[in-house]
């Protein structure tokens, strides 16, 4: 059963977007711009004292390319995600709230397999916008952030499709201002061209909106109201994408950079400053490096508001078990860090921000009451419960319109799902662009006799690991005998992660059937636009490694005899690097202690041995990765670009494909089944549970996992997972 959505809501939206002008004015890499006029509003006689308004900010983040609600991997459609459900909660959020402005906060461009078609397979030419940008240009964005993945695919292609003359050192990007692209203005205030020691985005722009307020008669009256936006990536981008970045830019953090550029603001007439941040929240101590500094963000004056973004969660949320949420100085419940109003809207377009701000008019300037600004993350999805009143949000609605779901689920059975429709307008902007990549993704490459899925990825199912590591391997150990006789001599070993591991619920794992294997199922096995990197390590270093991701699993105690989750939550699975080679064998006793935030892991990886005999601290090894990896991302001990001997060219899931194309006929025996590591045997007095797909326990069988039982078909967080048990007796 869908929401069905009438012409009237739709017509109100485009009125208010009618009644609601902009003017866009961004400040300039060369400086900031004179004072403006005051914001007091042209209208005569002057707006008296005490009148008031409310303001709406909307939110999308973490997009990343999710235009369509559809999976290019399974080739179906999805109607959890997805730009174009977003799209219904904006058109009403506007007619709620028809003074507002619309907010993207980054990490856009990248993320689906139709992103890289666009930037890889059959890029994007000047003279067009990308898919999402059309989409985002025809919902009237007013402004939008950088987040760290717009830097994957290079400076000159973000330099293109964002219409941008970076400059910067080693890439003429001078065309680029003549492009087509985003027709709202993007903001990015900390990261700097080492060439000029300018930012390369303009650092803060100001959208000037004509609103409607109320006059304390109770009359309604035009004036004027100028927001400032100013805006902030993870610093850690010139490690994460140190192939495009290294030597070319450089960053700042939030307390270096955020003061001046509020003071400026507020000097050029912003009557309100809104933080957009690629991060999230975190209160250790204070570094530039600090990939999440939304809380210290959040306590820099002037600030009004915050828009959270990059690490997938849903700000406000009373029920929130996530540690950045749980700080001091942070709300949870009611949407606010530090007295300043925030909200982060998940990803993938599953929720809407939106923020209805209270201001007053004191004669002279707007004031802004943050104590009774309303904020809500708004989904796109509930599920339905029966006997109970259907709530949209652990809040209210904010002015008080009827939920879209109140009456969705007559009818239903308990748990149903039932989501918001899907905006009819986006579909055809996008349609070209959506079909040439179904075609691109439907190219037969080979067949396999296995399903090679992650369902039981993290308890040792390595059906879709090994065939990445046999790839990457490969083409490491081609290159390096035939360009470093130095290392010829070093094994050469392959990590990888199972990059869907149920995060999004039932639905987000890798899954590629028994049968014919297309470039759609490439993508599925490897998620990521990275490159392959190459680092040389010793066993000291080597264990470390996985020591590391070990920390993907809580502590268990055996002489429990309640059930004990298996998986560490604040360790996502795409940190949980395996090695699959037969010469390679260990043990993870997850019965040591997870170490103290922020210190090296240790004691957790027992009995590492290659080729049967204990590896030494000093012997060397050759390791496969990704440019991730290898240049710092996830914290590794001693990864941080040093070890790196080859940085390829050429993507993780190019390799592969050429890989499977090369050895057309895959099985369980030769690309299935080299499993290297296993748990230590432990008798435990209560179970040690884990959720996964419901599939996951004949994918257990099929796989000869043994120890796995499933204890209920439901583990009751409305993301379609079942419970799962594991047996580490000896």
């Amino acid at each position: 059963m869908f929401l069905r959505r009438s012409i009237v809501v739709a017509a109100l939206a485009l009125a208010a977007c009618g009644d609601n002008t902009r003017a866009i004015e961004p400040a300039t890499p060369d400086g900031p711009r004179p004072p403006d006029a005051p914001s007091q509003p042209d209208a005569a006689p002057p707006l008296p004292a005490g009148s008031t308004l409310t303001f709406g900010v909307l939110e999308t983040t973490d997009l990343h390319t999710n235009v369509r609600a559809y999976d290019y991997f399974k080739l179906a459609e999805d109607k959890s995600i997805g730009l174009e459900r977003t799209a219904t909660l904006i058109a009403q959020a506007r007619a709620e709230l028809p003074n507002s402005v619309l907010v993207d906060n980054g990490d856009t461009i990248q993320g689906t397999v139709l992103a890289d078609y666009q930037a890889l397979i059959a890029p994007v030419g000047c003279d067009q916008p990308l898919a999402i940008y059309k989409v985002m240009n025809a919902l009237g964005y007013d402004v939008a952030g950088i987040g760290n993945h717009e830097f994957n695919y290079g400076l000159g292609y973000l330099a293109q499709v964002t219409h941008t003359a970076f400059d910067v050192t080693g890439v003429n990007t001078s065309g680029a201002v003549a492009c087509k692209g985003p027709t709202f203005p993007q903001v990015l205030s900390n990261v700097f061209s080492k060439k000029t020691d300018q930012p390369i985005f303009a650092p803060d722009a100001i959208v000037t909106r004509t609103v409607r307020v109320t006059t304390p008669d109770g009359q309604q009256r035009d004036a004027t109201l100028k927001v400032g936006f100013l805006a902030f990536a993870p610093p850690a981008i010139v490690t994460w994408d140190k192939r495009w970045l290294d030597g070319v830019v450089y960053t700042k953090g939030v307390q270096e950079t955020a003061p001046a550029l509020v003071a400026d603001l507020r000097a050029r007439g912003a009557d309100l400053v809104i933080a957009i941040i690629h991060g999230g929240l975190d209160n250790k101590p204070y570094a530039p490096e600090l990939e999440n500094q939304g809380w210290y963000l959040a306590q820099v004056p002037g600030i009004d508001a915050v828009l959270l973004g990059h690490s997938h969660q849903v700000f406000p949320n009373a029920a929130s078990t996530a540690p950045q949420f749980n700080l001091p100085m942070v709300d949870k419940a009611l949407g606010s860090v530090a007295g300043v109003p925030a909200v982060m809207a998940n990803f993938w377009g599953q929720h809407l921000g939106v923020m209805a701000m209270h201001l007053t008019w004191d004669g002279t300037a707007w004031t802004h009451d943050p104590a009774a600004t309303i904020v809500e993350a708004r989904p796109i999805a509930t599920t339905c419960k029966t006997g109970q009143p259907l709530a949209c949000t652990t809040g209210t609605w904010a002015t008080g319109a009827t939920c879209p779901f109140a009456t969705a689920c007559t009818g239903l059975a308990d748990k149903a799902k039932v989501y918001v429709d899907a905006d009819p307008s986006v579909a055809p902007l996008v349609e070209t662009e959506h079909q040439g990549t179904i075609t691109y993704v439907k190219t037969p490459i080979g067949t396999t006799d296995f399903a090679m899925t992650t369902y039981l990825a993290d308890v040792g199912e390595v059906g879709a690991i090994q065939i990445v590591n046999q790839a990457q391997a490969a083409y490491v150990a081609a290159y390096v005998q035939q360009n470093l006789p130095q290392y010829a001599a070093l094994p050469v070993l392959s990590v990888s992660a199972p990059f869907k591991s149920g995060f999004q619920g039932g639905n987000d794992y890798t899954s590629v059937a028994a049968g014919g294997v297309a470039i759609n199922n490439a993508a599925d096995l490897y998620l990521y636009a990275n490159t392959v990197y190459a680092v040389k390590v010793t066993g000291a270093d080597l264990k470390a490694w996985l020591e590391t991701a070990a920390l993907r699993f809580a502590q268990i105690d055996p002489t429990k005899t309640t059930d004990q989750p298996l998986i560490n939550p604040g360790f996502p699975g795409y940190n949980f690097d395996v090695v699959t080679d037969p010469d390679l064998s260990y043990e993870i006793d997850i019965t040591q202690p997870l170490p103290p935030m922020g210190q090296p892991a240790s004691g957790r990886i027992k009995n590492l041995t290659w080729k049967g005999q204990p590896i030494s601290p000093t012997q060397e090894f050759i390791v496969a990765t990704n440019n991730y990896r290898a240049s710092g991302g996830g914290g590794f001990p001693g990864l941080d670009g040093s070890k790196t001997i080859y940085a390829a060219p050429d993507t993780n899931r190019d390799v592969l494909i050429a890989y499977i194309k090369a050895h057309p006929s895959l099985t369980r025996a030769a690309n299935g089944a080299a499993r290297s590591w296993h748990f230590t045997r432990v008798e435990t007095a209560g179970n040690v549970v884990f959720s996964s797909a419901p599939a996951a326990l004949a994918a257990a069988q099929a796989s000869s996992i043994a120890g796995i039982s499933q204890l209920a078909a439901d583990d009751g967080s409305g993301k379609g997972l079942a419970l799962y048990a594991i047996d580490l007796a000896p």
